[in-house]
């Protein structure tokens, strides 16, 4: 009975196998999503970290110019400050000059007056007529005129201390922290030669007026625009085959001067080698990459072979036809 009931051992056997596969294959996927996790607690770290870097310095900088801005305010009115002291404060010091010079004038005659008037009888007369000659000849009757304090300067400092409150609250709103880019990188789609790069817009209450994408061959390259504009798409060219590129996209709002934080960065490459016409065949005239024929003699021109296979099913290739006026002038040519 019991052997009626228990699997046959070769299907124990067979069991057990897809149980050890089914249980490779999902530690497998399990250790791809650990992978995947680390990659995902690893940026949200570094971008943590580089967010707080940057917000660090920015504040800093801003303080730096501001202070240097306020020092330099303080300056520009102090030389005010002494400007104007110095030009009004000038005639009152010539006539306070005015005013000594008459004060020890006064003194000396008054001295000489008093001595003439206690001098004796004889020396009374010579001495008396010449400090009245000497007296006739001073204006003791004339007076500078000193300005009343309401006719002159009274300096003071004309602050304004609403201005608090508008660089508060401009500070209070100077900056934001934005958990993720506004725009992403879609879909890297690979072409002969090249890239298609689409991206769009994850913030809906973002509103882009430009676009900008930047490329670069290996992360130690710097990055370098590639585009510029209002499109969600673009086609990098020059791309060569079976190598990495990094491509990151940044949006500016409608208005704004500024660019907004870039893209997480995706990595893409491109299989296809770039299309090649080959050389050799008479009548055509190829471009410096070989990628663009012109046929310059309708005569002599043939068949036109490419190097490669390198344009498949869902791929386009462009013909352009264009009309050459010759003049009549030109060696060659007849008139029509």
């Amino acid at each position: 009975m019991k052997g009626a009931m228990e699997p046959e051992p070769e299907v124990l056997l067979q069991e057990a196998r897809e149980n050890v596969e089914a249980a490779q294959s999902y530690r497998r996927e399990l250790g791809q999503r650990l992978q995947g996790l680390r990659e995902a607690q690893r940026q949200i770290k570094e971008s943590a970290s580089q967010t707080r870097d940057v917000l660090k310095q920015h504040f800093s900088d801003l303080k730096g110019t501001l202070g240097k801005l306020l020092d330099e305010r303080l300056v520009t009115l102090l030389q005010e400050v002494d400007t104007i002291e110095q030009e009004t404060i000038k005639p009152l010091d010539d006539c306070q000059k005015l005013i000594e010079h008459g004060v020890n004038t006064a003194d000396d005659l008054v001295r000489e007056g008093e001595t003439a008037i206690l001098g004796g009888i004889e020396e009374q007369n010579d001495k008396l007529w010449n400090f009245t000659k000497k007296a006739s000849h001073i204006q003791l009757d004339s007076l500078p005129e000193v300005p009343l304090l309401v006719d002159v300067p009274c300096l003071s400092a004309q602050l304004d201390d609403s201005i608090l409150n508008i660089v508060k609250d401009h500070i209070f709103k100077h900056g934001a922290v934005a958990s993720r880019p506004p725009v992403q990188i879609e879909e890297l789609v690979e072409k002969p030669g090249g890239i298609v790069v689409r991206w769009c817009k994850v913030d809906d209450d973002f509103t882009a007026q430009d676009y900008r994408l930047q490329f670069r061959k290996c992360p130690a390259n710097p990055f370098e625009d590639v585009y510029v504009g209002s499109e969600t798409e673009f086609i990098v060219l020059h791309i060569d085959p079976n190598v990495d590129y990094q491509f990151r996209v940044c949006a500016r709002g409608d208005g704004r001067q500024e660019w907004s934080p870039w893209s997480v960065p995706q990595t893409g490459h491109s299989t296809l080698v770039p299309h090649e016409w080959t050389t050799g065949f008479e009548g055509y005239s190829l471009s410096s990459r070989r990628n663009i024929a012109l046929r310059n003699d309708a005569e002599s021109a043939g068949v036109l072979y490419s190097s490669a296979p390198t344009y498949f099913c869902g791929q386009t290739l462009t013909f352009r036809q264009g009309l050459i006026l010759r003049n009549p002038a030109w060696p060659g040519t007849g008139k029509g």
